[in-house]
């Protein structure tokens, strides 16, 4: 029998909220923010339902990388 996906729960919230609030996601930053650290609590792969949450998270790496080359120091 398969595991239970750690972050359904909350996954299952974030569906109720956009729901209940139009898919305004700015009205949802809340339960937003409890499946971003859901997932940061699991290794990546764990749980299904966080596998956007684990593409944003790289995504932002790659621009904070990127962006932490172009900065110069001002005196």
């Amino acid at each position: 029998m398969p595991q239970k996906d750690p972050c359904q729960k909350q996954a299952c919230e974030i569906q109720k909220c956009l729901q209940a609030n139009n898919y305004v996601e700015s009205r949802c930053a809340a339960v937003l923010e409890e499946m971003r650290q859901c997932c940061a609590r699991y290794p990546k792969g764990r749980s299904i339902c966080c596998s956007g949450f684990e593409l944003e998270e790289r995504n932002r790496q790659k621009l904070k990388g990127a962006s932490s080359g172009t900065h110069t120091a001002q005196h």
